[in-house]
């Protein structure tokens, strides 16, 4: 008998073998009934039954074995990335929805080539049934990552979120006990909290933006009419008042008026002067060059120091990425490593984009922005 007859024909024999498995994996299975334990199992057996039936290339069965078959043209959802879907919904993990596809896979030979005694099973069959299975356990795999992704992006955000309004109450109380003056113990403790909660906010600031952009959502912006080179100035002052013990230049050039979010761009030069002064050479300067032609205007911020590797270059941008001497700084715990990647975003939200280059003599990240979007 062929594997696809076969699968249509003891449909519930397999079907209660994958309930019998599905009932083991616990907790999530605990208190699932029937209907719940097998699932989209039969929309799954029937795909594959249909599939073995098809005729297939070599180049086709090859692709499919590997998760790239093609997409089906008349359903948004195959029955494979449906029951991922609720699988993750209802708590199983993704090593036990693995592991039914894995005792599926066995039972279903098993059962088939019992049923061909004394004759030998077609070996093709258990060839594409191989790879049907390989196909339906790669669409799972991949809707139930994307589900646990989304759902843990989604509970990061609202935590940062709701994060923000007892770090505001803890901020307000160290400004108003450091407005006591209430001694000098009490001025220092306040100082440490006011600097603390600052560097908690920056931190929660930027992993919600590293959510939203996750979400696909992307920075969020309020383009208006600004004077750049004024932004950029104000903020370069603040990071002196931060770092009194480094040099900070800046050159403008031309014309720095156009459409832009002021304190996203604020905050986007804020982390490559940052990052220039995280890992450029101390005893030498931070220089940031603004300069405005017709269409567009660009700033560059660059540093002397070690030069970048070139592996190391072309993954900067990434999140969650950190200097290879991050750990051994006195601010080791100060960023989560995604300074450069909001860095890309923001300029990104404003039609612009962000490079790198970095040589023996210097690394500067150069930023370009169109006046208007």
């Amino acid at each position: 008998m062929r594997l696809a007859d076969f699968i249509l024909r003891d449909m519930e024999a397999i079907l209660a073998q994958w309930e019998v498995f599905a009932a083991t994996l616990l907790p999530a299975a605990a208190d699932m009934q029937s209907l719940a334990l097998r699932d989209h199992a039969q929309a799954i057996l029937e795909a594959v039954a249909k599939d073995l039936r098809t005729s297939q290339t070599r180049e086709a069965q090859a692709e499919k074995s590997k998760g790239r078959a093609p997409k089906l043209i008349d359903a948004t959802e195959t029955a494979a990335q449906t029951h991922a879907l609720l699988r993750a919904r209802g708590g199983f993990n993704i090593n036990q929805m693995a592991a039914e596809y894995r005792a599926l896979r066995a039972s279903v030979l098993r059962l088939w080539m019992d049923e061909c005694q004394p004759d030998a099973p077609h070996l093709n069959d258990i060839i594409r049934f191989n790879e049907a299975i390989d196909q339906a356990i790669a669409e799972s795999v991949g809707f139930f990552s994307a589900h646990v992704e989304q759902a843990r992006n989604l509970l990061l955000g609202m935590l940062g979120h709701d994060m923000r309004s007892p770090l505001q109450t803890i901020q307000m109380t160290a400004s108003y006990l450091a407005a006591l003056n209430a001694g000098e113990k009490v001025s220092e403790a306040a100082s440490r909290l006011i600097r603390s909660g600052a560097r908690m906010h920056a931190l929660l600031d930027d992993m919600l933006d590293f959510n939203r952009t996750n979400l696909g959502l992307g920075i969020n912006i309020a383009p208006i009419h600004v004077d750049l080179a004024s932004l950029l100035a104000d903020e370069l002052n603040q990071l002196r008042a931060a770092h009194p013990d480094r040099q900070i230049d800046i050159e403008v050039v031309g014309d720095a008026q156009g459409f832009w979010d002021g304190r996203r761009l604020q905050q986007l030069l804020g982390n490559l002067v940052l990052n220039a002064l995280k890992y450029g050479a101390s005893d030498a300067p931070v220089r940031v060059l603004l300069a405005g032609k017709e269409a567009e205007v660009s700033f560059e911020v660059s540093n002397s120091g070690p030069a970048i590797e070139p592996m190391a270059l072309k993954q900067i941008f990434e999140p969650l990425k950190r200097g290879p001497n991050h750990d051994s700084g006195h601010d080791a715990g100060s960023s989560l490593g995604l300074g450069l990647y909001i860095a890309r975003e923001i300029a990104k939200a404003h039609g612009g984009d962000i490079e790198a280059r970095s040589d023996e003599t210097e690394t500067v990240f150069a930023v370009h922005l169109p006046r208007r979007r």
